[in-house]
């Protein structure tokens, strides 16, 4: 019997690095938090005169990124700020840190 991925436990940092993963893999959302790392806070209107496209598309990736944890935004009608979400980054940052580093005592995969 094939087991499929929705037969598999993943832990809790597993899920979270992996929405995370999501949310950074796509251009221009790596644009956005770029942009958003100069700068302590930016209107979505600022980011759409940077970044050519419509509105529409970043407000899109904008929610991807929030969605993730990774911005954080603040309504000031009609319109939003963004800002890094600075304490969630260090946690991804951690995360990502801890799937890569081995520990030697349980032996080799290969």
């Amino acid at each position: 019997m094939k087991r499929t991925a929705a037969d598999i436990a993943y832990t809790e940092q597993e899920q979270e690095l992996a929405t995370v993963a999501k949310a950074l893999s796509h251009p221009v959302r790596l644009q956005i938090l770029k942009l958003l790392s100069t700068q302590s806070c930016c209107f979505t209107g600022e980011l759409t005169g940077i970044i050519p496209m419509a509105q529409s598309t970043i407000s899109q990736h904008l929610k991807a990124l929030l969605e993730a944890g990774l911005i954080q935004g603040e309504i000031n009608p009609p319109r939003v700020k963004y800002c890094l979400n600075r304490e969630n980054w260090e946690r991804a940052s951690r995360l990502f840190t801890n799937l890569f580093t081995h520990d030697q005592s349980e032996g080799h995969c290969c």
